[in-house]
């Protein structure tokens, strides 16, 4: 799936991401940066985990995953500010190229978590 450019822009600002999973104990989430997340070619996103057991355990036993992300600092559809809502299946990778490209930049990753967007939508 195509990134957006806007949501590309969202990603060079600061802000917080909100990653929503689903496991047996209910819904569970986790926030990491903006910062931190890196798109591949082929438009997955890719996120550094140090902790996020839980996380893990829940992608484990399903892998839909809902992911939030947004900016003050990128124009949206109503004025300053911009945010999306991503909707997609995810994965966790211990080793192989999409470990070893968040190893490079983030010395503590244990995995990567990556996410394969069925839908992206701009909310703000």
């Amino acid at each position: 799936m195509d990134i957006p450019e806007k949501m590309t822009q969202v990603l060079e600002k600061d802000g917080v991401v909100a990653i929503a999973t689903l496991g047996p104990n209910g819904p569970h989430m986790v926030n990491t940066w903006n910062s931190y997340v890196c798109v591949t070619e082929d438009g997955r996103l890719l996120i550094p985990a140090g902790y996020m057991q839980t996380t893990e355990a829940n992608v484990a036993f399903n892998d839909q995953v809902m992911v939030t992300l947004g900016s003050s600092k990128v124009a949206g559809l109503h004025g300053p500010g911009t945010g999306f809502l991503i909707k997609g299946k995810a994965t966790w990778v211990a080793s192989g190229p999409d470990f070893e490209v968040l190893k490079a930049k983030f010395a503590w990753v244990r995995a990567t978590l990556a996410i394969s967007p069925d839908s992206i939508t701009q909310t703000l």
